[in-house]
């Protein structure tokens, strides 16, 4: 350590060295239309990391701006930023006199954000999670178009997941532990409140965290940093929800020392862009400043965020082709209204209690302590000794009749009386649920059972956080930030009954089992349950993490270099609170602890090659510890820990070439990045997966996990925006990426049926397998390409600003290369063998005919035009304007994922399935909007 100080700061003085003469330069900023100064905005030397805050009077100061060419850049949010070429002369003051910023209309944009990204975010399959960063939306051309055009084919920057960027609130990481994503609707509908961010791209530094590959999103919420003054807003759209409320009020800080904020909203829709697809939320924020002295300020944070909408379901072809793309499933007619069977309900209140010391004028340090509490609900309909009520189970579909097989395998499916059954599906007239029939059924049964029950998968989350963020400026030149966070989360995972449909009770046992294998919990067999009841599954997941970062800034004429490092230990047990009949053994009580213990380090550096041009590099390498979900891979029955699991390698380096004009400002990037050893868990119904002369051996409900996964993601990203005239500006972005797995990774399948098992010959049921796991081997995932996103984006377009206060812009976008998510259990050699006749394959399977049935879907491109505008007006000391955009002006149908279904999961059964011409388990895919609008009034006071 000492001789690494020593290097340091020789370095330091080498660099020092190269130090020119300086200048003082400085101006006043105000609002162009009110021409009042404008406090805490952001005035920043193009060339250096200085930056400096405008005061009470709208001043700001460089005591020591290096001298010649230089850029400064004057931003502010809600403002367009202006920028400026000086030439600094050494040792003469230059004042730039009043520098005049005009309202960002454009900046309404945002507050469109969240239709795209309270999406099916973390819903039943991995298809429908709209990742891609979507909050990371800068002034950044790039940035931009990925946000707001991509957006909407949920396009992921640099093909990563969402769980590889870090959002934080003051701070505090807000990702959740149990899958490692940000959940937006823990502060969905306070755009206003929330506005304060900062952003960094990839592994570039931030001044709160290590961060991770994918960027940070820091969003500020003290006090007295809001802009004093109230909003109230009133928008209409045609997304998730229809209507939306919004006002917010900050009062600034007084001359006692008090700054407050308070911001509500309400979003509605009896039915959303997809059927049945309701939706209601309401958002409250605080935030409370009070400044004791000059040294020490103390701020609580509130936040309050309800949010219920029903979910809209994936489909196959086929029922797409009957249904329509906006045909839903979930939902039925009950008294009049249509009811959805899936909604997801997500209430989780953060309460934060911020403490801000300014040392010295060199150091300060912010703490935090943070409590989030609440719950997640996602219903779905439950049912015993029944028929599926779901309207597109399969045998409730035509290609049941057409795609049948005799036991020859003769293809049979086009005679008689199979034509006619087709004919007659039950789809075809009955394409909803039957709530009425439900409730009928349940009112048939004996003693008043419920034969249909509504219930939610539950999770209700415990979490505190404390942390602490050192920031210090070593020098003129070095600058440290360091911080420690510890995490503690409780989480209680439940089967809740919501409604017993008509029905008095509902019995609590699994119906595919028997005897005490059927039992959810053999401490109270048996057992009848109610609404308001927990049934099912009952366990608790618990984890403790810790880490600290430290990161070093040096800053000189030419040259910026940074060094960051970062230490995390993670610790995870699960707590059955049930003992499952099942797993007896390995259900009830407490599991091994499985300890992770983690490293990163980055580094990079930034070549001024004058106060307009730019070379940026990054790199990291580092370590991340498994999430929950993949710890325990089948947590509602049992403590088992995934045989092996090891926390993931994450590798990524970057480089940039960055102009920045009062005219021109471009970036053009190139990455190169790779995740080794990932774990996925997924649950399905497979058939013809398990050795056994009959059929139904072979077939079982499974949990699969897939260890070991490496993929890479390369390519390139460019934005550049060109100011034409004082009043048109042209943008332009392009993403080109190359996405793949780069190696066979291995399969595992849990299968519950295999505790199931009995031998004695008087009916008494003994377990043969307390282990259910049965390995499957590599999976041949090697150049298939990551799913989940469009791997080429391109984005043109061009804006009008009038000095009148209006603006125009549209833009066109085309997207493409994006792929299926495909089944690991299908490429894994188990695929050709004949379940029927054990250590044989299929006679048929060829290796060409395998090839076409698992040849990765590939989606079409599209091109989406997009329009926006706005105008604004001051009515004495208001502003009121108006914003509005539509995107996909052509109505474009388009897919924006689809995973593949592994139930037919050997040769033989799904290469029947896929001749007949309407498989019964074709892939089921997502789709994006049609054409959506969103129109905002609002009034500034």
């Amino acid at each position: 350590m000492k001789k690494l100080v020593i290097s340091l700061l020789f370095v330091m003085q080498v660099f020092c060295a190269w130090a020119q003469d300086t200048a003082t330069v400085q101006g006043k900023v105000v609002d162009s239309k009110s021409q009042k100064p404008l406090e805490n905005v952001v005035a920043t030397l193009q060339s250096t990391t200085q930056t400096a805050l405008t005061n009470a009077e709208g001043v700001f100061i460089f005591e020591n701006a290096p001298a010649g060419s230089e850029v400064i850049v004057v931003s502010s949010a809600g403002y367009v930023s202006q920028t400026f070429s000086l030439e600094i002369v050494a040792g003469q003051p230059l004042d730039l006199g009043v520098v005049s910023l005009d309202e960002d209309i454009t900046s309404e944009q945002q507050l469109s954000l969240i239709t795209i990204t309270d999406n099916d975010l973390g819903d039943d399959n991995s298809g429908s999670e709209n990742t891609a960063g979507l909050l990371q939306a800068s002034r950044d051309t790039y940035q931009q178009a990925a946000a707001f055009n991509w957006g909407q084919a949920r396009f992921r920057i640099r093909g990563l997941d969402n769980e590889y960027g870090t959002t934080m609130i003051n701070g505090v990481i807000m990702n959740k532990l149990y899958d490692g994503r940000p959940q937006w609707s823990n502060w969905g509908g306070l755009n206003d409140a929330t506005r304060n961010q900062e952003f960094t791209m990839g592994s570039a530094p931030s001044d709160y965290t290590f961060g991770s590959i994918l960027g940070t999103q820091e969003i500020n919420t003290r006090a007295s940093i809001f802009r004093p003054g109230a909003r109230i807003s009133f928008s209409g759209t045609n997304t998730n929800y229809n209507w939306r409320a919004m006002a917010t009020y900050a009062s600034g800080m007084n001359a006692n020392g008090w700054a407050y904020v308070v911001s509500g909203s309400r979003r509605w829709a009896v039915e959303g862009n997809f059927e049945g697809t309701d939706y209601s939320a309401n958002s409250l924020f605080m935030s409370i400043e009070k400044k004791i002295n000059d040294a020490h300020s103390i701020n609580f944070t509130g936040i309050y965020a309800q949010n219920s909408r029903g979910k809209n379901s994936p489909n196959t072809k086929e029922v797409n082709d009957i249904a329509g793309e906006k045909y839903n499933s979930y939902w039925g007619w009950q008294d009049g209204k249509k009811r959805n069977s899936r909604d997801k309900d997500v209430e989780e209140p953060i309460l934060m209690l911020s403490h801000f010391w300014e040392i010295n004028e060199k150091n300060n340090l912010n703490t935090n302590v943070a409590y989030q509490f609440g719950k997640i609900g996602n219903s779905r309909l439950d049912y015993q000794n029944a028929p599926n009520p779901d309207p597109t189970y399969y045998r409730n579909l035509p290609s049941f009749f057409t795609s049948t097989y005799d036991d020859a395998g003769n293809y049979v499916g086009d005679q008689e009386p199979y034509v006619t059954n087709a004919a007659n599906a039950n789809f075809l007239n009955n394409r909803q649920i039957d709530w009425n029939a439900l409730y009928t059924a349940n009112k048939n049964t004996a003693n008043g059972r419920s034969a249909y029950v509504l219930y939610e998968d539950r999770t209700d989350d415990n979490t505190l956080t404390a942390n602490s963020i050192l920031h210090s400026q070593l020098s003129d030149n070095i600058t440290l930030n360091a911080g420690a966070t510890y995490k503690h989360v409780k989480s209680h995972n439940f089967q809740n009954l919501l409604d017993l449909l008509g029905g008095k009770f509902f019995e609590d046992f699994d119906n595919f089992y028997t005897g005490d294998f059927s039992q959810s919990d053999l401490n109270h067999p048996n057992r009848t349950v109610g609404v308001g009841d927990t049934y099912g599954y009952n366990y608790n997941l618990f984890a403790n993490t810790i880490n600290a970062f430290t990161q070093f800034k040096f800053s000189y004429k030419k040259i910026d270099f940074y060094l960051g490092q970062e230490f995390s230990r993670s610790q995870y047990q699960r707590e059955g609170l049930y003992r499952n009949g099942l797993y007896a053994n390995n259900s009830y009580g407490k599991s091994a602890k499985a300890n992770f213990e983690n490293y990163g380090f980055k580094g990079g550096l930034t070549y001024k090659i004058d106060g307009r041009n730019m070379l940026v590099f990054n790199g990291v390498r580092m370590t991340k510890a498994p999430t929950l979900r993949n710890t325990f891979p089948n947590a509602r029955l049992n403590n088992n820990i995934v045989d092996g699991l090891g926390s993931e390698t994450l590798s990524s380096v970057d480089a940039s070439y960055v102009i920045r004009t009062p005219k021109l400002k471009a970036r053009l990037t190139g990455f190169y990045t790779t995740i080794q050893n990932s774990t996925e868990t997924s649950f399905f119904f497979g058939e013809g997966i398990f050795d056994g002369s009959d059929s139904a051996d072979s077939n079982a409900f499974v949990a699969e996990t897939v260890t070991g996964i490496d993929k890479r993601m390369m390519g390139g990203e460019l934005g550049i925006e060109y100011q034409v005239t004082s009043t048109i500006k042209v943008m332009g972005s392009a993403s080109i990426g190359q996405y793949t797995y780069t190696n066979n990774p291995h399969v595992s399948i849990n299968n519950d049926a295999l505790a199931a098992l009995s031998t004695n010959g008087d009916g008494t049921e003994v377990s043969l397998n307390p282990n259910t796991t049965v390995d499957f081997g590599p999976a041949y995932l090697k150049n298939y390409k990551l799913p989940g996103t469009p791997q080429q984006a391109f984005s043109i377009g061009a804006e009008y600003r009038d000095p009148k206060f209006w603006w125009v812009g549209a833009n066109a976008n085309y997207l493409a290369n994006n792929y299926m998510d495909i089944s690991a259990l299908l490429r894994t050699s188990n695929f050709f063998d004949n379940p029927a006749a054990p250590g044989t394959t299929f006679d048929d399977a060829t290796t060409a005919r395998a090839r076409q049935l698992l040849k990765q879907e590939k989606f079409d491109s599209f091109t989406l035009i997009n329009l926006s505008g706005g105008k604004s007006w001051r009515i004495g000391q208001n502003t009121v304007g108006i914003f509005a955009n539509v995107n996909n002006v052509f109505d474009v149908t388009y897919k924006t994922g689809g995973f593949e279904q592994a139930r037919n999961a050997n040769f033989q059964q799904l290469n029947q399935d896929v001749s007949s011409g309407t498989p019964s388990f074709g892939p089921k895919y997502f789709y994006g909007y049609g054409r959506t609008y969103f129109v905002n009034l609002y009034i500034n006071f």
